[in-house]
């Protein structure tokens, strides 16, 4: 076989893993002519087994090798480029390469710090919108993250915006399949004759539940002109083992008591979610998944964001939090002219005038863990600030849910290593002016009043008694009632 390719030619080839090496290897060793195109910076693929090695020692590994580098950049400005450039040289493992742009010098990269990811979404929100009203095509905006679960506020923030959106490369938050098992299971526990909703769940996690077990369930709630629920509740071991074996019978049992049980803090949200990861094993379900982390994560997202909504309303109920939610999962899907929202890795080859970065904390991006190649991670970032084309803003925030608790978080170091950080001004997404016995809102403590107003910097430091608890808050992080 090697005799009959007498040249060859590979791209991406720093996305090329061993096996595909090694095959490169005897299909070139006839005539020994072989070009490859690849960069170094923009291997991103190690999780599903790429080597950068391949293309470090490619010149060690292949005879007689002439190295071109390809430093001019048709895309980006220069600031974008300086960003990336200045990001990617902390990596060891590179071949050194430096980014010049043809298209010349262009806007500053800016930086957008809020409170939290419901403030952000907000300032990306209007920062488009005044976009779209300079005749900027939607088309031509993207929001990246690194972690999927981070769409959840987008989706939010600009749907009640009314900015059209599309999810490239991945499944709108409300329409992942975890999600929409825990909103059945919600919908249950609010309404057991949902027959809709328990179908969805009853064998979720797997309870021996077959296809041909359900056929007979939903004839038998039929025949007793009842809803599954109330059939199967009400229903004695005996009759069920006329349909189901006896170990349908005592799952069915398990899940019934779990329901029941669940039914009993619908008016005590907090507790309900607490005992709904204990008793419904959907957390463990989705995790022993291969791809459980990101699951996990949105599962976290979401009941992040349930505990969200009963701090700022301690009034809400099970119903009213379901109604809420199924407003935003209900918007339709839209394919043309609409803003671009997806992950890093889904934006690898796409170019967009406007790029907005979001989550750039410590453990978000970077993502932090047992088995991070902070390399890799900070290539990833690399990828992602060099698919904007004229203005590029990358976001932080204070406090996040993770792992279903509101923590406080670092902004990521690839904002210092970028140099990114030093050179723009902070721009934050809130800002008013207060007098003493204004009401404000604060997206974790609540309403509450005004008691001192001072001068900090070019904003204001707020004294607020949030019914008893006082807090000192710079008026950036709150908003007028």
């Amino acid at each position: 076989t090697s005799q009959r390719y007498q040249y060859i030619m590979v791209d991406e080839y720093q996305d090329t893993n061993e096996l595909q090496y090694q095959l490169l290897r005897l299909l070139a060793s006839e005539h020994n002519n072989l070009c490859v195109v690849g960069d170094d910076d923009q291997s991103i693929y190690g999780w599903r087994g790429a080597n950068i090695r391949n293309i470090l020692e490619f010149h060690t590994n292949f005879e007689n090798v002439k190295v071109v580098k390809l430093e001019t950049n048709y895309r980006s400005t220069q600031e974008i480029l300086d960003a990336a450039n200045t990001l990617i040289e902390h990596n060891r493992k590179r071949l050194g390469k430096k980014l010049v742009s043809h298209k010349g010098s262009g806007d500053t990269v800016k930086v957008i710090h809020s409170i939290d990811e419901v403030y952000e979404a907000n300032a990306i929100a209007q920062e488009i919108k005044e976009l779209i009203a300079k005749g900027v095509d939607p088309s031509e905006i993207a929001v990246l993250y690194r972690i999927n679960a981070l769409s959840r506020s987008l989706e939010e923030g600009f749907t009640k915006a009314g900015l059209a959106f599309k999810l490239i490369g991945g499944i709108r938050f409300y329409e992942r399949a975890e999600i929409k098992d825990i909103i059945s299971y919600l919908r249950v526990i609010s309404n057991s004759d949902d027959d809709f909703s328990l179908l969805r769940i009853i064998n979720k996690p797997k309870r021996g539940i077959g296809k041909t077990s359900l056929e007979k369930i939903i004839n038998y709630a039929k025949e007793q002109k009842l809803s599954i629920f109330q059939a199967l509740s009400g229903a004695t071991d005996t009759e069920l083992a006329t349909i189901l074996s006896k170990k349908a019978v005592l799952s069915i049992r398990k899940f019934i008591e779990t329901i029941v049980l669940l039914q009993e803090e619908k008016e005590e949200l907090a507790e309900l979610i607490n005992l709904f990861d204990i008793h419904t094993g959907l957390r463990e379900y989705y995790n022993a998944m291969i791809d459980g982390f990101e699951r996990v994560l949105n599962i976290d997202e979401f009941f992040g964001y349930f505990r969200d909504a009963i701090i700022n309303d301690p009034e809400i109920t099970l119903e009213k939090f379901l109604a809420d939610i199924t407003l935003q999962s209900d918007q339709d899907q839209v394919e043309e002219n609409a803003i671009n929202i997806m992950s890093v890795h889904a934006s690898k080859g796409l170019e967009f005038e406007h790029l907005y970065i979001i989550g750039l904390e410590e453990e978000f991006f970077p993502l932090l863990g047992e088995t991070t190649d902070i390399e890799e991670e900070r290539r990833l970032a690399y990828v992602a600030f060099t698919r904007a084309k004229n203005s590029l803003t990358l976001c932080y925030i204070d406090s996040r849910f993770y792992r279903g608790k509101r923590k406080n978080v670092q902004k990521s170091r690839f904002l210092g290593e970028s140099g990114v950080i030093k050179n723009t001004s902070l721009k934050l997404s809130k800002s008013a002016d207060y007098k003493k016995g204004d009401l404000v809102k604060h997206k974790v403590f609540g309403i509450g009043r005004v008691q001192e107003v001072s001068k900090s910097g070019k904003e204001y430091k707020l004294k607020i008694n949030f019914g008893g608890n006082k807090k000192d808050i710079l008026s950036s992080f709150v908003e007028p009632v």
